[in-house]
């Protein structure tokens, strides 16, 4: 599909990463499991391009299955290649891997997914590579942080947990002038409502498991990049030995189909209901970009096409015993990591425990609510009881 760019999203997430006559006509393409490649001899073996990642030499590069997905997402978002990983935590590894030799500096917003400051804290420090993490509202400030060491800057739009809006078109303009590479966990925003490439992202890592599979069955990490990075991040992959499961990369292209029609109707509903929590008397803030006084509401219109269905809700000062019982007695709100499938979740979050770079206390207990496919009406039920009950409770 030479002419993807010219195509609308919605025509790419159907069209991309098949080729049904390559494959007698299946519509999908089939599941390839396999570990050895043959070839027909001696010179086809020896002249093997080590750096050809997209033809098939030994399962752990990858099948026509995992092709099949790893062009689709990279279509949709407009970046050069793309290679899948087990996890997303796995992507953002191997993606900073390849940026993190000893002496090396790295730039890390303050609002990232912590298990992304745990593998910095943990691992990358142990191996020489000096971790700084930044206020992430810094925009293009962020070029008085820059070193001549400094080889890449992390961002995260929005902000785990707490949703500020990187203006991540401001932070590439500052890394680029110094030759620094950007990197971006671009989860909440998927390929589909945020085009990382065209806003100057070279690295685009995305937590598959999330909206791109959809149905919370699957384990998936995606990492896009342009055409200047795409080796040294394949390599870094190869070089951990990640591998997908072929059976994980139908179920994720499978569910890259519709990912259009789910994000739009979870992003009606988020809207409905983050509207409705505004006017709630237990709630102090609602932290959703997508809402008009949102702080970060300009910069997500200004670069993005829609809002995924997860945000924050700051309650009002309340015990613990008061806030564990609105969530314990939500019918349709399942407690538990993870979000951008089909159910509705909701967590308590405490990001005032791992912040070093900036302070976080918003005046009360956070909330961290994913909207599901559920009718809008029955999720504002459920937690209009859960209101009540956490009233009982206090």
């Amino acid at each position: 599909m030479s002419n993807h760019k010219k195509m609308k999203p919605d025509t790419i997430t159907v069209h991309a990463g098949r080729d049904p006559q390559r494959f007698d006509g299946m519509v999908n393409t089939p599941v390839f499991r396999g570990s050895t490649v043959l070839f027909p001899d001696v010179k086809a073996y020896q002249g093997r391009n080590p750096d050809d990642y997209k033809i098939m030499r030994y399962g752990i590069y990858g099948t026509p299955t995992t092709f099949a997905l790893e062009e689709a997402v990279a279509q949709l978002e407009g970046g050069y290649a793309a290679v899948a990983l087990p996890s997303g935590l796995a992507a953002i590894v191997a993606a900073l891997a390849a940026f993190a030799q000893s002496g090396a500096h790295i730039l890390i917003a303050d609002s990232v997914y912590q298990p992304t400051r745990n593998f910095c804290d943990k691992r990358l420090r142990t191996l020489g590579v000096e971790i700084e993490y930044y206020d992430p509202l810094i925009g293009a400030a962020i070029a008085g942080l820059i070193r001549p060491n400094t080889t890449a800057v992390f961002c995260e739009a929005p902000g785990s947990h707490t949703f500020e809006m990187q203006d991540i078109p401001a932070i590439v303009a500052a890394a680029h002038a110094k030759g620094v590479a950007v990197l971006a966990d671009t989860t909440w925003g998927t390929p589909y409502f945020f085009r990382a490439f065209e806003h100057g992202v070279d690295i685009s890592i995305h937590a598959g498991t999330k909206y791109i599979s959809g149905h919370s069955d699957v384990m998936m990490g995606i990492i896009v990049t342009n055409e200047q990075h795409w080796l040294n991040v394949r390599r870094a992959v190869a070089d951990y030995g990640y591998c997908v499961s072929p059976d994980d990369c139908y179920l994720a292209l499978r569910g890259l189909r519709t990912i259009g029609v789910r994000m739009r109707q979870q992003q009606q509903s988020a809207i409905r209901i983050a509207r409705w929590l505004q006017a709630r008397p237990e709630v102090l803030r609602v932290l959703y970009p997508a809402l008009e006084d949102d702080p970060g509401y300009a910069i997500w219109k200004r670069d993005f096409s829609g809002a995924a269905s997860l945000f924050g809700v700051v309650l009002k000062p309340a015990s613990d015993p008061a806030v564990a019982a609105l969530i314990d007695s939500l019918q349709l709100f399942g407690i538990g990591s993870s979000w951008g499938g089909f159910e509705s979740l909701a967590i308590r979050a405490y990001p005032e425990k791992y912040r070093t770079a900036t302070k976080w206390n918003p005046g009360g207990a956070l909330l961290r609510l994913h909207i599901g496919l559920e009718d809008p009406e029955d999720l504002l039920a459920d937690l209009e009881q859960g209101f009540a009950q956490m009233r009982k409770a206090a």
